[in-house]
């Protein structure tokens, strides 16, 4: 057999992600997107049915007071009889306050339907991505930074927040709003119409390329706020400090930092920018067609038109109310454009397929065979390793029965940690059999090998918990005692109990609350508590001085007794 070549993982380059932003340097296709977010909202359909409904509402009240106005002018204030007719104008104003106050009711309804249905579905796209990339491969997080994952999970699905929550309401409630006005419009009179919406193509057509140029500053925004992400969680992990001191590189820190910084303030600008002249153009536009009407009134009136001083002004007074609903659908579709961005970046990374999935028809481990493994003429070559690279396990075979010691040894790189991967099947391999209890691991439930593998391996990890918390995420129901008795077994119980909360200790960031002996014999704890057939330990102790490194072996002499054991 042979062994060569082996890598635990790569950095994503500069060059790695400047090609990721040429890639997605294409404004994303909205057409293309919009079935896949309107799936988003199909598990809401009846609060999103009846926020419709009082959007429809509300659009079809909203058309109403200008045709109040002017049966107030044309009956109340100016009769033909010529006296006001105050009895009418009061019919007239208890009308508007009754529509006003209802309005006021449905609108207060809609936005916390809207609110809540917005942000259920941004919770359940976050949890739904977060449970998609638990799915991926090891190779996915070992190819890319953990700051642009992070960054998908909270920039990019928060970005979209806004969209999700306000666009259906907003886009229904203004199209309904600018129909019901243009009819209003048209009844009133149909010569003043063509007036004021005779340049609205145009305008159209400027929001168009206003929102491919922002969909390209925006992915170019979200590129640069996942390098910022990534920064800060390299820089400002116990790590990372302890890495940026160790050399006196703080101040190199902060100026990597700063430069992303400035990239991102300036793309930042460019995004509220973009298309500030386009809105301007749009409210002068709108502002001027008042005075545009008044003069073609006049003009009408001079023609011997019927248009009456109460059809001007609720002409004009509907038309005032086209300027919201009309900006409201253009920074709507121009959010659309932008938001297109995230939801293509989202989408991406809910596209990926994993390498390593579960057979249908998948089983259990042969009860005879438990402890069993048997590597078979195995290749393995990463994914990512050149094409004419060597393997880093070449045609290799071995076999491990049920309760036997192995240890592994040669120099670093030579693959032994890579046959750690394989037996959990943590990556695939290239060509061969790996078997676990008899059974070929693509074969395997997943979740049957995995509950019957431990790994104790050189760098643990902690999580910001207390002790008792990190044992548990072997067996979340595991009682005190089984706590005590598997601690005791890994020679850690004696110290925890010195502790002033013993086993509510919270370890800090990583376990850095513990030494790395400590640290080790509490991961030792956990797999013990799992209780596998199986224990691989890579490089356990390499870390660690001699005194904790012979406390440490003690422990896994312990565990290792009666369980088939890999050692590297």
């Amino acid at each position: 057999m042979s062994m060569g070549g082996g890598r635990r993982g790569s950095r994503v380059s500069g060059g790695d992600i400047a090609a990721q932003r040429a890639a997605n340097a294409e404004a994303p296709r909205i057409p293309n997107l919009l079935p896949r977010i309107a799936e988003l909202f199909r598990p809401h359909r009846r609060p999103l049915a009846i926020t419709i409904a009082l959007v429809l509402v509300s659009a079809a009240l909203s058309v109403i007071p200008p045709l109040l106005t002017q049966q107030a002018f044309d009956r109340g204030l100016f009769p033909p009889e010529g006296t006001p007719n105050v009895p009418v104008l009061l019919q007239l104003v208890t009308g508007m306050l009754v529509l006003w106050l209802v309005s006021a009711g449905i609108g207060i309804g809609q936005t916390y339907l809207t609110a809540t249905v917005g942000n259920s579905v941004m919770a359940q796209l976050r949890v739904r991505l977060f449970a998609h990339l638990q799915s991926m491969e090891l190779g996915f997080f070992t190819r890319t930074k953990t700051g642009i994952i992070q960054s998908r999970l909270q920039n990019d699905v928060g970005g979209v927040a806004g969209v999700l929550s306000n666009t259906v309401s907003s886009v229904i409630g203004n199209t309904v709003t600018v129909i019901a006005a243009f009819i209003a419009m048209l009844i009133l009179s149909w010569q003043l119409t063509v007036v004021a919406v005779v340049l609205l193509p145009l305008l159209v057509v400027a929001q168009r390329r206003v929102g491919q140029v922002r969909a390209r500053i925006a992915t170019k925004t979200q590129e640069s706020l996942s390098d910022m992400t990534a920064i800060t969680q390299e820089a400002l992990s116990v790590s990372g400090i302890l890495l940026a001191k160790s050399f006196y590189r703080q101040q190199s820190e902060v100026e990597r930092y700063e430069r992303e910084n400035d990239t991102q303030r300036g793309l930042q600008v460019q995004l509220s920018m973009s298309g500030q002249w386009f809105f301007a153009t749009v409210n002068v536009f709108l502002s001027v067609i008042p005075a545009v009407v008044y003069l073609v009134a006049a003009w009408l009136i001079q023609m011997d038109v019927a248009v009456t001083a109460g059809t001007i002004v609720a002409f004009t007074t509907v038309q005032a109310r086209l300027t919201y609903p009309l900006m409201g659908l253009m920074r709507v579709a121009l959010d659309l454009q932008t938001s297109g961005a995230l939801f293509a970046r989202i989408f991406e990374y809910l596209d990926l397929v994993p390498s390593i999935t579960e057979h249908a028809d998948a089983r259990d481990p042969e009860p005879a065979h438990r402890g069993r493994i048997r590597f078979d003429d195995v290749v393995f070559r990463y994914p990512d390793a050149p094409a004419d690279s060597a393997p880093t396990l070449d045609r290799v075979s071995f076999e491990v029965h049920p309760g036997q010691f192995v240890a592994f040894v040669g120099p670093s790189g030579a693959g032994k940690t890579t046959i750690s991967y394989l037996v959990p099947r943590l990556h695939e391999v290239t060509s061969g059999t790996v078997e676990v209890g008899g059974v070929d691991v693509r074969q395997l439930r997943q979740q049957s090998l995995i509950e019957s593998i431990g790994v104790v391996s050189q760098e643990t990890y902690l999580f910001h918990a207390t002790i008792a918390e990190n044992l548990r995420y072997a067996k979340p129901g595991a009682t005190d005692a089984e706590l005590e008795a598997a601690c005791r077994a890994a020679s850690i119980h004696d110290t925890i109990a010195g502790f002033p909360d013993r086993y509510d200790t919270v370890v800090g960031e990583r376990g850095y609350r513990l030494s790395g002996g400590e640290k080790q014999r509490v991961a030792i704890a956990r797999v013990l508590l799992k209780d596998p057939p199986v224990l691989i330990l890579d490089e356990a102790t390499s870390a660690l001085d001699s005194v904790s490194e012979r406390v440490v072996q003690a422990a896994l002499d312990t565990a290792s007794r009666g369980r088939t054991t890999i050692a590297i």
